[in-house]
């Protein structure tokens, strides 16, 4: 937990805390830790957000370069990367999603550089970007498409087919329900994972791990299907 004393203060020689020094009050520099060692947490992800939100503003207060202003520069510089991690750490553990693709980062799972490698691919080959359409969801994303480009269409020749409204609107509910149901598939996840933190094979570690991207991924998809729905019927 934050207050944990790790090594000598640089400025009092005392056993410090991992922050500042619980003698002296000074601001330690920052050591090498991921997002959860900041706050003393596992690496696990059903994480504790009340408690995180009480560490955080905790140690806004302490860390904060305000609380430095009469410290020497080095101390002001120290104190300004520390809150700076101390924002990034809460930003991105508050939010379960970004919490989760975080882990997988620190795993090896680069999700964001997957795509940005995809689109890059296809950017210098002039084709357009292939996404891999979830198996349970071919049908349907092939007929959603046909009929947005069908309103597209019509908007363009200012038709209105209150019918094909009707079946877009119902697609954009039932591709919503499966996003709901594909959180939940991850929230199981999520326990599964810090089970296996406390011990099991790293076979099945890795399991769940590659599971958690594979959930992501079709998330990510039916996210984007949804947002060009909304796009289509707000243009």
């Amino acid at each position: 937990m934050p207050g944990d004393e790790t090594s000598s203060c640089w400025s009092c020689g005392t056993m410090r805390a991992v922050h500042f020094c619980s003698a002296c009050g000074k601001v330690q520099p920052p050591a090498p830790a991921d997002y959860f060692m900041f706050f003393g947490f596992p690496r696990k992800l059903e994480l504790d957000t009340a408690l995180l939100e009480k560490e955080f503003y905790a140690l806004s207060r302490r860390l904060h370069p305000d609380m430095s202003a009469q410290a020497d520069s080095q101390e002001r510089s120290w104190s300004l990367e520390q809150s700076s991690l101390l924002n990034d750490a809460y930003r991105t553990l508050k939010d379960p999603i970004k919490r989760t693709e975080y882990l997988l980062r620190l795993e090896g799972v680069e999700l964001e550089e997957q795509s940005k490698q995809a689109t890059e691919k296809a950017r210098a080959s002039g084709e357009v970007k292939k996404q891999v359409v979830p198996p349970d969801l071919l049908e349907e994303v092939f007929e959603l498409n046909l009929q947005l480009e069908e309103f597209k269409m019509q908007k363009k020749m200012g038709e209105n087919d209150p019918a094909l409204l009707e079946e877009i609107g119902k697609a954009k509910l039932h591709l919503e329900e499966k996003n709901g149901a594909l959180l939940a598939e991850l929230q199981a996840d999520w326990t599964q994972w810090d089970k296996a933190v406390d011990g099991c094979t790293e076979a099945e570690r890795l399991k769940i791990r590659d599971h958690m991207v594979d959930v992501l991924n079709r998330r990510n998809y039916v996210r984007n299907l949804v947002r060009d729905v909304n796009e289509a019927l707000e243009g």
